[in-house]
């Protein structure tokens, strides 16, 4: 795709995320007051951060796409570091495992994950921009150029880092209202709580790797080709 095309694509999603969250801190701010969100907010719930995340790397990656038409190259090495950076190690492993984590909950029970009386409150639309759409737009990021990953280590520990972090701040959600953030956990013992959140970095990390392997798969080629042409 040229790159005027990846530009405009990139700004469009980049509204799109701004678009839904707006929509969704509008309809919190509403709910705040029925106590519908109580502490911690929507920002408790790893769907609405993923929103946010892929709203800060389509707008990084919008500002990469500029500066290089603009042929500065030399001066944006660090953005597209960064946009690399943010894709790779967060923005598709965490879009992809919200998709899967989410509908396979939701097509086993989904009153441990969405309780039926939240249709009356999001509407089908805004479930499918927060759970479905989300594994499309990172597919074809993948798709539209390459992406340079870090070391294994490295990038296996930033979203390690990241997965504690949240797992904190469940449990810290926990400490002060005594209520699980989803209703599955309320499910679990102690001993299978630890066991779920471990499954769940693994599989975290089998996408991250999976994430790699389709980069180089679809782009060895490409990047064989202009280093190459370097030399």
């Amino acid at each position: 795709m040229a790159g005027a095309s990846v530009c405009i694509y990139h700004f469009l999603v980049w509204g799109w995320y701004i678009f839904i969250n707006c929509y969704f801190s509008f309809q919190g701010a509403e709910q705040q007051s029925l106590q519908m969100f109580p502490y911690g907010g929507q920002w408790k719930y790893l769907t609405i951060l993923n929103l946010l995340l892929q709203a800060i790397f389509y707008g990084i990656a919008c500002l990469d796409d500029v500066l290089k038409g603009m042929r500065r190259n030399k001066d944006i090495k660090w953005v597209t570091a960064s946009r690399d950076l943010l894709f790779t190690t967060l923005a598709f492993p965490v879009s992809t495992f919200v998709f899967m984590s989410f509908w396979t909950l939701f097509l086993y029970d989904r009153e441990l994950v969405y309780p039926k009386s939240l249709d009356g409150i999001i509407p089908n639309w805004l479930n499918h921009a927060m759970h479905t759409a989300v594994l499309p737009f990172s597919l074809i990021e993948i798709f539209l150029k390459p992406h340079q990953y870090p070391s294994k280590k490295k990038g296996l520990t930033l979203l390690g880092c990241a997965a504690f972090a949240y797992i904190y701040w469940i449990l810290r959600i926990y400490y002060v209202t005594k209520k699980w953030v989803y209703p599955v956990f309320a499910k679990l013992s102690p001993e299978s709580l630890v066991a779920f959140f471990s499954v769940s970095y693994v599989f975290l990390a089998c996408i991250y790797l999976l994430g790699k392997y389709f980069n180089q798969l679809i782009w060895a080629s490409f990047v064989s080709s202009l280093r190459a042409q370097a030399l």
